[in-house]
């Protein structure tokens, strides 16, 4: 199998598995939860509770007004994951790390667009806190999004070299070619 398929079928995997274990998750809280229901896992860190998110990343937007939302929730991840798809495409063979952020960001971004238009709101339920500090219910979706981000921002300060930005080709990390 030439090099060039490895690329697509990694994508293609990453995708797959990501998508499949976010809405498997989601499903199994709807059908086992009610909202707002939480059983703490770890005491005082962490539990599994049951969240419906109408907003963005932490609630962004979630009191704004039906039409703003729905335009900004559903138009803007379409138009970045086109823009991704793009990006994955031009570094699927010569730049594996980077392939792999972008690829991670937008499984995440299918699998919260895929609530959105089939519920209207994200399912979250990881639950993490310390003491009165909360962080905002997040799910796999945000965390495959969380760790593709951390992948590019790894890539660009450790592998990225200037002139492979300004290269035509497309991203590719000079350290990073033919992983």
């Amino acid at each position: 199998m030439k090099q060039r398929d490895n690329g697509i079928i990694r994508v293609a995997i990453i995708l797959a598995v990501i998508i499949i274990l976010d809405q498997i998750t989601k499903i199994f809280i709807k059908t086992n939860f009610y909202q707002g229901e939480s059983i703490p896992v770890l005491a005082n860190f962490f539990s599994i509770t049951y969240v419906r998110n109408t907003g963005a990343a932490f609630g962004f937007l979630a009191s704004a007004g039906e039409i703003v939302r729905k335009i900004f929730l559903l138009g803007a991840p379409i138009i970045f994951g086109v823009w991704l798809g793009r990006m994955i495409w031009l570094s699927r063979n010569n730049a594996v790390f980077l392939n792999t952020g972008y690829t991670l960001i937008l499984a995440g971004g299918i699998g919260n667009l895929i609530d959105r238009i089939a519920y209207g709101y994200v399912v979250d339920f990881l639950d993490c806190f310390y003491g009165t500090y909360h962080w905002p219910a997040f799910n796999v979706a945000d965390s495959s999004i969380t760790i593709g981000a951390a992948v590019l921002i790894v890539d660009l300060v450790f592998f990225h070299k200037a002139e492979s930005l300004a290269s035509t080709d497309g991203p590719v990390a000079e350290n990073d070619k033919g992983q």
